[in-house]
């Protein structure tokens, strides 16, 4: 069953099967004309941002059980793992108002709630922005988004004593100042948003199906991880980042032949975390 608005999906399974929900916040890629109108990239380039193709590696979760929220902006767009005004003043035009967060690292990068560069950091817009803009886009992406989350969280921990947010993302290939990328990064901002009973499952889960996992860096959880993951309100949030080598030409963004393997191997990582006894998070 599918409801949503504009601004994103919930896919329901006919039953829920567990507390164990999953989340694409990043995957969303329907590009307004008015903002690529404005955009001096082109198509190709904006698309540098998504996380291309998440919504289709887990899109077996709801027929296991498990709803799947997806966002339909792109995170070029509005991105839905920042807080709702973290924002440049740069970017726009006239004095932001003064409760918006323009200290955070993610703005020092560029990387916002309304994201001044693409991933690979060239500038996205020809020009300033009016902060009506970003009021906007909050109001109809952001805010909708994090509604249908909130709900769905609050949903799930009402039925079942608990829930397990897997909140996915994909991350590029190329080395980092950390080193080569593992295949897959664990988020739990170092064990604070989530059981390591949980993080571990999945660890070992997919380790077995013979990936090369990392923990926390050099990613340990965005805005979505940190801000629902609260273990002892029996919430537990965990951020899963796929590298996208295995399973898409970057430069094309387009699947590869790695795209059938790893969404199998997701499909039984889901179905694990499904049929799991969560019972001693309760």
């Amino acid at each position: 069953m599918e409801a949503g608005c504009d601004a994103f999906s919930l896919l329901r399974p006919a039953r829920a099967l567990s507390p164990v929900i999953f989340a694409s916040g990043h995957s969303g890629r329907n590009y307004p004309a008015e903002f690529v109108a404005a955009a001096r990239l082109d198509a190709l380039a904006l698309r540098r941002s998504e996380d291309c193709f998440v919504d289709q590696l887990f899109a077996s979760a709801p027929e296991l059980g498990a709803p799947l929220l997806l966002a339909h902006f792109p995170r070029a767009y509005c991105d839905a793992n920042r807080e709702p005004w973290e924002l440049d003043p740069a970017m726009f035009e006239g004095v932001l108002p003064p409760w918006v967060n323009s200290a955070s690292p993610r703005v020092g990068a560029g990387l916002g709630t309304i994201a001044r560069v693409v991933s690979t950091g060239e500038p996205i817009y020809r020009g300033k922005l009016p902060f009506a803009e970003a009021e906007a886009r909050v109001r109809n992406c952001w805010q909708p988004y994090h509604a249908a989350l909130a709900a769905l969280i609050a949903e799930t921990r009402a039925q079942f004593g608990v829930c397990i947010l897997i909140d996915c993302h994909s991350m590029p290939s190329a080395p980092t100042v950390y080193g080569p990328l593992p295949d897959m990064v664990l988020g739990d901002a170092h064990g604070t948003t989530c059981s390591p009973r949980i993080t571990r499952l999945v660890e070992q889960t997919l380790g077995g199906f013979g990936y090369r996992l990392g923990r926390n860096d050099p990613y340990a959880g965005g805005y979505v991880t940190r801000h629902y993951g609260r273990p002892r309100e029996a919430v537990h949030v965990l951020q899963l980042e796929l590298c996208r080598k295995l399973y898409m030409d970057e430069a094309q963004i387009r699947p590869n032949d790695g795209m059938e393997r790893l969404a199998g191997d997701l499909r039984r990582l889901t179905s694990t975390l499904v049929g799991a006894d969560w019972g001693f998070l309760g």
